[in-house]
């Protein structure tokens, strides 16, 4: 059983750190977003992968900016035709707050509770804490 999860089938990919290269062994990701606020690079990581660093920190205000980028610049590269994988530590709080707005952005919900509902279908490990989850109301306030 994979560590990380496919989130749109076939072209977004998710999960914690610690599946990152595992994810790149099986799937033909072109791209990875790092949304740690430490970013290092991971030991054998392949050089024709692209890494974007996107940080976002936890528990700390004024992170709108850093989501809204993190979620833009994925869903311009799975636009582009590119196969991403997003992380950020434990592929829970950070990761589920991207994969939410990706949903969106792509058109897969209509509201945030509905593309949260379908993230945790994906990757049940998603756990976005209050604040975040206010920061996506705020981009995508409910029709």
């Amino acid at each position: 059983m994979a560590n990380y999860h496919e989130l749109i089938e076939g072209k977004v990919y998710i999960g914690g750190e610690n599946a990152l290269l595992e994810a790149l062994q099986e799937q033909e990701i072109t791209d990875v977003f790092d949304l740690r606020d430490t970013g290092t690079k991971a030991e054998g990581f392949p050089e024709h992968v692209t890494r974007h660093h996107f940080p976002i920190v936890e528990d700390e205000g004024g992170q709108e900016d850093s989501v809204q980028a993190a979620i833009q610049a994925v869903t311009a590269a799975v636009n582009e035709g590119k196969t991403v994988y997003f992380h950020c530590a434990g592929g829970r709080n950070r990761t589920g707050t991207v994969a939410t707005g990706v949903l969106l952005e792509l058109g897969h919900a209509a509201n945030v509770e509905e593309a949260e509902a379908l993230a945790k279908e994906k990757r049940p490990d998603i756990n976005i804490k209050q604040d975040m989850r206010e920061v996506l109301k705020g981009f995508y306030p409910s029709k």
